[in-house]
């Protein structure tokens, strides 16, 4: 599969999981859409390109927008809105086509002409240059003379699609080709990836000759540049501002205000809808879906015998294609003894071993070939190495004196910088190297009531929280204790925003989730002894991944234990919404699976209850637990059977 083939792959997903409602009518916002290529309907011929749009249902859409009261307006009125020279009028609406396809002069441009619309072009320099790739669709494109006419007719905005960036890059030591903007490039002959040095200055080169090409060929200086496959980070958007691009455009779904201008998002317009189908796009955009997630273990997929890896791979994301779900997290780290704690990572990274460098590889298959959205599952702080100094980790207050927390858990205190930085750097390491949707925090981000009493953390919580730096003090009472369990809790979210913002430099869209102990849902005087609040997480989170596991809690009656915990999530404003309530499938307690009926059943009460986003834990492809037709049956979306 090609990087333009996995593009609509891609598209496919974004439909599916797309979120983020559109609101009209506020000062200074406005709606970015997007289409390719335009056709005659009677060349609508299988199999169907779902980047294409009839010409006819483009004309429908022209007028509809203009009987609705949206206005199109132009690149220019956006910069001048911006520079505060004027104001963008209600609904307004910016046009983009993407590739420079010939039916843009043959076909849109008559169509703008005719409606007084702007709208943007974006070029593709290699294809403009006749050079054939992989990722070359084979449609006819415009010749510059149609360029230059489409430019000086004062409706057309010409941007650069890049020059030599839509096309896939070797991304992984398996050879999988990914966005070229986006991917740092692993050379298969030296068995190194570029480094940090060499990708900016590939990403500076790029970025300077797209502009320049546009210039040389069309008298234009390009001020925006749309990202291939709407892959794009913080080096991509500085290096295309050094080059003197104003705007550069993504490809997620949303509105956009005048401080988006660094990267716009887009409402792709694909499956040539009808008038009727657009106007519900763009009125409410696409509808968030419930989330469906399966947990898998890297560890399962691991084997010596490479050949083996493979085959287990391939067996995973047919089992997740065949589940029709939307969402697998991922262990990106190895813990073979299943302690919880990281001694080895599944990518490659500056501070612990590589156990293989298979986490990319295996999100990607699981992304393009089963249209999931993944999430890097890692720890927030349990990570094992001899060459982290001891004085880095949690300590606990045990037989009258600070001491190494006996928990199962070894974790870095996030009091310590040092510690915190060593987790950051993980983080960005795996951002960089691999391509992913979100990150899962694990369950290791607990603090109890006897912890940390490092003198880091005691010498913070008096400086900075104005606690005694007294252990006895601080447990006195339970009010001492919560309200030292509440800053705790604080810190700790504040934390894993600091590592979202780590991976965010690399990979901007990513969503998080933070796996959560139910008995602070049910009980909240008890984040004393987790330092976990549900209302805190709904504040740091897209998502709370709440385990739910009535057996694990050892709950008397597991069907009112889930109803007590539905309710008192539903007692949150956005408790449902953002909350994934994960099942366990095995019994950890006795190493016994759960059987079938009772998981089924818990599936369904969660649905009776309300409940829109349920996950498992954990997946096991090889004794096919749970029952792939039990999942199709009961856990399978809908809209995707």
């Amino acid at each position: 599969m090609n990087m333009f083939q996995s593009f609509k792959f891609a598209i496919l997903l974004s439909l599916l999981l797309a979120f983020s409602p559109f609101a009209h009518s506020k000062d200074g916002h406005f709606l970015v859409l997007n289409y390719h290529d335009i056709i005659d309907e009677e060349d609508i011929v299988a199999p169907f390109d779902r980047m294409e749009v009839n010409k006819h249902f483009l004309e429908d859409q022209f007028i509809w927008l203009k009987k609705n009261g949206y206005t199109v307006v132009s690149v220019q009125a956006v910069l001048d809105a911006a520079a505060g020279k004027s104001t963008l009028p209600e609904k307004a609406v910016l046009l983009t086509f993407d590739d420079g396809y010939l039916s843009f002069y043959s076909k849109v441009f008559p169509l703008l002409k005719k409606y007084h619309y702007s709208a943007t072009v974006a070029l593709v320099g290699t294809w403009m240059d006749g050079n054939v790739t992989a990722d070359d669709p084979g449609k006819p494109l415009m010749n510059w003379d149609q360029v230059r006419e489409v430019a000086q007719s004062g409706l057309v905005e010409i941007a650069s699609h890049t020059y030599n960036l839509h096309n896939g890059i070797v991304g992984n030591p398996q050879g999988n080709t990914q966005a070229a903007a986006a991917t740092y490039l692993y050379d298969e002959q030296m068995l190194v990836y570029e480094t940090d040095e060499q990708y900016q200055a590939r990403i500076h080169a790029a970025m300077f000759k797209s502009a320049e090409f546009i210039f040389q060929h069309a008298g234009i200086r390009p001020r925006v540049i749309v990202w291939p496959y709407g892959e794009y980070n913080e080096i991509s958007i500085s290096e295309a501002k050094a080059a003197g691009f104003e705007i550069t455009m993504g490809l997620v779904d949303g509105f956009n205000t005048l401080a988006d201008l660094d990267v716009l998002h887009r409402l792709i317009i694909v499956d040539d809808p009808k008038v009727e189908k657009f106007a519900e796009i763009l009125t409410g955009l696409r509808v968030e879906q419930h989330v469906r997630a399966a947990h898998v273990d890297m560890d399962y997929l691991y084997d010596k015998d490479a050949e083996q890896t493979e085959k287990n791979i391939s067996s995973l994301v047919q089992r997740i294609k065949d589940m029709h779900i939307n969402t697998v997290y991922l262990q990106a780290f190895a813990d073979p003894d299943g302690d919880g704690n990281a001694e080895a990572l599944y990518f490659p990274n500056r501070h612990l071993p590589v156990k293989q460098d298979l986490f990319n590889r295996v999100a990607w298959q699981l992304k393009k070939r089963a249209a999931v959205r993944v999430y890097a599952w890692l720890p927030m702080m349990a990570y094992q190495s001899k060459k982290i100094d001891k004085s880095w980790y949690v300590q606990e207050w045990r037989d009258g004196k600070a001491q190494t927390s006996s928990h199962i858990y070894t974790r870095l205190s996030p009091f310590n910088p040092e510690a915190r930085q060593f987790v950051a750097e993980i983080y960005e390491d795996l951002s960089k190297y691999c391509n992913f949707d979100g990150v899962l925090f694990h369950d290791d981000g607990i603090l109890s009531d006897f912890e940390d009493v490092s003198p880091t953390a005691l010498a913070y919580g008096k400086q900075v929280w104005g606690l005694s730096d007294d252990v006895n003090k601080l447990r006195a009472t339970s009010k001492s204790r919560l309200e030292w369990a509440k800053h705790k809790t604080e810190l700790m979210g504040q934390f894993t925003d600091e590592l979202t913002n780590r991976v965010r430099f690399y990979r901007p869209y990513i969503k998080t989730a933070r796996n959560f102990y139910a008995l602070p849902l049910l009980e909240p005087y008890s984040e004393e002894w987790y330092a976990q609040s549900f209302k805190s997480f709904l504040t740091h989170y897209d998502y709370v991944a709440i385990e739910a596991m009535p057996f694990m809690e050892e709950a008397k009656n597991p069907n009112q234990w889930f109803t007590n915990l539905v309710k008192a999530a539903a007692k949150e404003p956005e408790g449902l919404k953002k909350t994934v309530f994960e099942l366990q499938t095995v019994n950890w307690k006795n190493q016994q699976k759960i059987p079938s009926s009772v998981f089924i059943e818990q599936l369904n009460l969660l649905k009776k209850l309300g409940v829109k986003h349920i996950g498992y834990y954990p997946d096991n492809v090889y004794e096919n637990q749970p029952k792939l037709e039990d999942l199709q049956q009961h856990f399978s979306l809908p809209e995707l059977q």
